[in-house]
């Protein structure tokens, strides 16, 4: 991961990801389900950093994808941007490698000797060269757009992005049109599960809303 590497070395604040990359870089071939979750934990780092900055409301249990969604709208790419879309794909491999981490890991349950022995033959070469690759596209991506903006403007100056507190005509409303959504005994209201599940769409719908207002 040199080209990751060599981006932290320009930017400090980032150095602490380099334990990370050790990690990720010792296991690939001894245990690479210590390689993934450390991939997982090095993204998501990245984009609870870019959201903190930003202010960006990050519910303990998001996922790697709405991490990573949120960090890419609050560099400042709309839902409608190529690179966004692209990036929401990159972000999709973010949650399988989630995914993948929980079913090779060791401590994954329901698990026997020989799963447990064979665990680490279930991702052949390639395909971890692939989920290396994106972690470290991502990453980068994410770090140098992030500073990017900090060389531009002398300081953060991000999007910032609509906090869900603070909009509550905008969320009654999507509330009223669309209901609560019920999973086993959860209930879950729809402006609620748009904004954490994606922020672009969240985004794009309040604007709508409030160009309806004017």
């Amino acid at each position: 991961m040199e080209k990751l590497k060599s981006i932290i070395d320009q930017h400090s604040r980032w150095q602490p990801l380099e334990i990370f990359i050790e990690r990720i870089e010792a296991h690939i071939d001894v245990d690479f389900s210590i390689s993934l979750e450390n991939s997982k934990t090095l993204l998501e780092t990245i984009g609870h950093e870019i959201g903190q900055v930003n202010n960006v409301e990050l519910a303990s249990s998001s996922s790697t994808n709405a991490i990573l969604k949120k960090a890419f709208v609050a560099i400042g790419y709309s839902g409608d941007d190529l690179v966004t879309q692209i990036s929401s794909s990159l972000a999709n491999i973010g949650q399988q490698i989630g995914n993948l981490r929980n079913e090779i890991g060791t401590s994954s349950h329901g698990k026997s000797l020989q799963d447990v022995k064979e665990r680490n033959d279930k991702v052949d070469h390639f395909t971890r060269e692939l989920l290396i690759g994106t972690t470290e596209i991502v990453a980068s991506f994410l770090i140098r757009g992030f500073e990017t903006m900090t060389e531009k403007t002398g300081h953060h100056d991000v999007i910032e992005l609509p906090n869900y507190n603070k909009n509550n005509e905008f969320n009654d409303f999507w509330d009223e049109s669309f209901g609560e959504f019920e999973m086993g005994g959860y209930s879950y209201p729809a402006s609620e599960i748009l904004y954490n599940v994606d922020i672009q769409a969240y985004v794009t719908e309040h604007k709508v809303f409030k160009a309806g207002e004017a």
